[in-house]
C-alpha cells in the first residue's frame, strides 16, 4: 500500500474499521503493530496516525505503555449508544423540521433515503448498516447545526458497527421508518418529527439488545439460547 502520509493513515483507517466491524478483526483483539503494518505493507507511522481516529470513533481502546485493543460491545455500551441517539437525533429532528418548514433543502436527507432503499435491494448487509447510519447523520445534517452534526460523526461509526452486528434484524421496518421520518421531516411539523425519531430509536432499543447478545454468544462459540439447538 502506497500514497502520501495523510491519505495512506486514512486509508489504513478504513481498512482496520471495516476488519473491526465485519469481525475479521474481533472484540477485544490486541491490534499487533508490527503484524499489521506487515500485512498492509506499510511503516508503522501511518498506522500509529491512524490508531488516535479509530479510538475516537469508538472502535478501539488505547491503554497506556500498552497496544490498543478492539473495543468490546456490552448491553451497557449499547445502552449508552441509544441514550445519546435519543437526546442528539431528537433534538435534531425538530430542527430540521424547523428549518424545512424556513425553506432549508431536504434533497440530502431525501438521497440518504434512497440509499438506504438501494442498499436493501442489493442484499449487502454491510452497505445496509451503512446506508442506515448514513441516513441518521443526513438527518441531523438538515438542522444546520454544525456541532450537532460533529457530535453525530463521533457517534456514527459505533452505529455502523452495532447495525452491522445485529444485522439480523429487518432492515426492511428500519426503511419503512425512516420514510415515516422523513416524511415529518419534510412536513415541516418539528413535534412530528421529534415524536417520529424518538420512537423509531426507542422502540429499536430492546430487539438490538437480543441481537446483540446473539452476536455476541456466535462470537464466543456459544449456542443461541433463544432457539433450539
Amino acid at each position: 500500500m502506497t500514497g502520501p502520509g495523510p491519505r495512506l493513515s486514512s486509508q489504513i483507517y478504513e481498512i482496520l474499521r471495516r476488519q473491526i466491524i465485519t469481525g475479521e478483526l474481533r472484540q477485544g483483539e490486541r491490534l499487533a503493530e508490527q503484524r499489521l503494518a506487515e500485512q498492509m505493507a506499510v511503516s508503522r507511522i501511518p498506522l500509529r496516525e491512524a490508531i488516535p481516529k479509530l479510538a475516537s470513533d469508538g472502535f478501539i481502546q488505547s491503554l497506556p505503555r500498552r497496544s490498543a485493543v478492539v473495543s468490546t460491545w456490552s448491553e451497557e455500551s449499547l445502552n449508552d449508544l441509544f441514550d445519546t441517539r435519543l437526546a442528539l437525533e431528537t433534538a435534531a429532528a425538530g430542527r430540521a423540521a424547523a428549518r424545512v418548514a424556513a425553506g432549508a433543502s431536504t434533497d440530502a436527507l431525501v438521497d440518504a433515503l434512497l440509499l438506504t432503499e438501494t442498499a436493501l435491494a442489493s442484499g449487502d448487509e454491510l452497505a445496509m448498516a451503512e446506508a442506515n447510519a448514513q441516513f441518521h447523520q443526513s438527518l441531523v445534517d438538515t438542522a444546520q447545526n454544525q456541532l450537532m452534526s460533529s457530535l453525530m460523526r463521533a457517534t456514527s461509526g459505533r452505529m455502523v458497527w452495532l447495525f452491522y452486528l445485529t444485522r439480523g434484524r429487518d432492515f426492511r421496518v428500519a426503511c419503512s421508518e425512516h420514510a415515516t421520518i422523513a416524511e415529518a421531516v419534510c412536513s415541516g411539523n418539528a413535534r412530528l418529527a421529534e415524536a417520529e425519531v424518538y420512537s423509531h430509536i426507542e422502540i429499536g432499543r430492546v430487539p438490538s439488545v437480543a441481537a446483540l447478545a446473539d452476536a455476541l454468544r456466535e462470537h464466543d462459540g456459544l449456542p443461541d439460547r433463544r432457539r433450539p439447538a
